[in-house]
């Protein structure tokens, strides 16, 4: 596992000196919270009453791998029936959901969390009580046999991030005052749920009840939770995404025991409690919170916690079932090839043919989740406007897709191909999961390109629209100074005293031409080949083909301000500066009609660049 990053504190914000928000209000919900003497520490295991009632810690961690920590976070407890949610998504991944349903129903009990019962099918009621979680255990042990704890044990560690150990003190307690639990696992086994021996199944169960964690660690295996199962600090795929999703339903409708109605209703967030204190709620794609207070109130949940998890829904509006999003959001711009054109520098041919055909090329930026309502909307966005013959995604801001987000992109993109209509992805690579989950329903389509650059990907597209219509695009082709837009207008006599000034060199691809920084002491014609205009931060500025200038800047500022490197072999007319300046001075005619021809070229750089910022700025 790679090592989890530090907790977030006021010393690691960087430059601002105060807490982030969230920080703050994690520390005003401790005091707040510190002076509640309600509740009593469980004691009808021995060992859980030797707790510290005075301890008291909230650790939150976000998606992104932050966590935030307030008070007693490092202090050990046994995480208890909070084992329950994870030891039952890991029943699922082992066994197969048919296996685990088949003898663990999902419905909620009303009953105490201990209650020696089953439902009308003598089954469990659900994995949240105890006869459903020592099912779990049964499951497991079943398929591993005496590696039963280590293999939970190992995938407790892996949703926390760390190797989590047992106080042994505590599983002794458990063991010697465990009647009940066993009276259950007898129960199920008269009833074919177990088929293992009881004393081995409650075994390991107890073992498991005894795990040490933090609130801090807790609060990671909720960040999990609400992750798709995967880590957020080690990054590693727990479980499946379709655990995660039974798991935290059966957590919204029983994971509170008796009082789970409430917690929903006043609360609304999946959550699990344990009788060491433990509280961790997983609110999904945002959140995961873990607190821990070992005061319990009469249905066994932590008095503290529960104060916690209330203050934080209702401060920041957290109820599941208030959602806020709006699928209008999801697209960040949305335009065509005559408004944003890429970065290529095209040529008067390629430029009137893209004049003729710009509304062929459709480029729509996406951000947030690639959800069934989003993808939704943007189908229906897409189809409101004259058919192209390219659609353009962009991923780049896309932060998760979900299976039916992605299912629903399939669909469009079959829907297209039948339009013969050509869809290309950018902003995304292939070793990604938004990759792996949309290339799961959209690989056997013929229709998809894909380009990780946004501008590599409309510059393809522009190119197979020219290609359409009639023109050409030849990298081989050699071109003449004349062909040069900078040198339009000079006569034949002009033309040829510049050219006597030049000097052909040749580059070899990826040989830098030009370095920022550099003084600039020539003026540079493409003749043949490809180059680029690169910033020294590595941002691609343009792509230059034959018959295209570069380093004209040098006419107006000492210094180079980027670099100019070969796409592929290509060869140049150069002429130094003091050269061109004593040209100028001699035939002033053609040195005004150069500055001319610079002044319009650089008009229309601008005008590029402005409707860019305008699209981003737009809404």
């Amino acid at each position: 596992m790679k090592r989890s990053p530090p907790p977030v504190t006021a010393t690691t914000t960087a430059w601002s000196s105060s807490k982030p928000p969230l920080l703050r209000f994690l520390h005003t919900c401790y005091a707040d919270f510190l002076t509640e003497t309600g509740g009593a520490v469980a004691d009808y295991i021995p060992e859980l009453g030797k707790a510290d009632a005075a301890h008291f810690g909230i650790s939150l961690a976000t998606l992104d791998g932050h966590v935030y920590e307030v008070g007693d976070t490092q202090i050990t407890f046994t995480i208890q029936s909070m084992s329950k949610p994870f030891v039952f998504a890991l029943a699922l991944d082992t066994l197969g959901a048919e296996r685990v349903e088949s003898v663990i129903g999902v419905e909620p009990s009303g009953d105490p969390f201990n209650s020696i019962r089953l439902n009308a099918e003598n089954h469990p009621f659900n994995p949240m009580v105890n006869a459903g979680a020592i099912a779990c255990t049964g499951l497991i042990h079943a398929a591993k046999g005496d590696g039963a704890f280590a293999y939970i044990r190992q995938a407790l560690g892996r949703f926390a991030g760390r190797e989590l150990n047992v106080d042994e003190a505590v599983y002794s307690s458990e063991s010697a005052t465990g009647d009940r639990n066993r009276a259950i696992g007898y129960l199920l086994r008269t009833n074919g749920v177990i088929v293992d021996k009881v004393p081995d199944v409650l075994d390991v169960y107890f073992r498991q009840c005894a795990i040490l964690v933090t609130a801090r660690d807790t609060a990671v295996m909720a960040a999990t939770l609400a992750n798709h199962g995967v880590n957020p600090l080690t990054g590693e795929q727990v479980v499946t995404p379709y655990a995660i999703s039974r798991t935290l339903s059966v957590m919204t409708s029983s994971g509170m025991y008796d009082y789970a109605g409430e917690w929903i209703y006043r609360v609304g967030i999946p959550a699990k409690s344990g009788v060491g204190g433990g509280i961790l709620a997983a609110l999904p794609a945002r959140l995961g919170l873990g607190s821990y207070s070992p005061k319990l109130d009469k249905h066994g949940n932590s008095v503290r916690g529960i104060k916690v998890c209330e203050a934080l829904s209702a401060h920041y509006d957290l109820h599941m079932l208030n959602r806020s999003d709006d699928a209008r959001h999801s697209i960040i711009a949305d335009y065509n090839i005559g408004k944003n054109p890429s970065r290529r520098v095209r040529r008067p041919q390629e430029q009137e043919i893209l004049a003729k055909h710009f509304q062929e090329v459709r480029v729509i930026e996406l951000v947030g989740t690639l959800s069934l309502s989003n993808v939704d909307y943007v189908s229906r966005r897409l189809a409101g406007g004259p058919r192209p013959q390219f659609v353009i995604f962009d991923l780049r801001r896309v932060t998760a897709t979900t299976r039916a987000g992605a299912r629903l992109v399939a669909e469009a993109f079959k829907e297209l191909a039948e339009l013969g209509v050509i869809v290309i992805l950018s902003g995304i690579k292939r070793t990604s999961r938004e990759w792996a989950t949309i290339s799961e329903w959209t690989s056997r389509l013929g229709n998809i390109r894909d380009f990780y650059l946004l501008d590599t990907a409309i510059e393809w597209a522009e190119d197979q629209i020219v290609y359409r219509y009639g023109g050409s695009i030849d990298f081989l082709e050699t071109t003449e100074l004349s062909e040069q837009p900078l040198l339009a207008g000079l006569s034949e006599q002009e033309l040829a005293g510049l050219a006597a000034l030049c000097t052909i060199r040749t580059y070899q691809p990826n040989e830098k031409i030009i370095a920022a920084g550099d003084e600039a002491a020539s003026l540079f014609f493409l003749r043949s080949g490809v180059v680029h205009v690169t910033l020294p931060d590595g941002i691609r500025l343009a792509t230059l083909t034959a018959g295209m200038a570069f380093g004209e800047m040098a006419l107006l500022e000492p210094r180079r301000s980027a670099d100019v490197l070969a796409d592929m072999s290509a060869t140049t007319y150069e002429v130094a500066i003091k050269d061109f300046e004593r040209f100028r001075e001699q035939h002033p005619h053609a040195g005004e009609q150069i500055m001319r021809n610079l002044a319009k070229i650089l008009a229309e750089r601008l005008i590029v660049a402005n409707a860019k910022v305008e699209l981003l700025t737009s809404g």
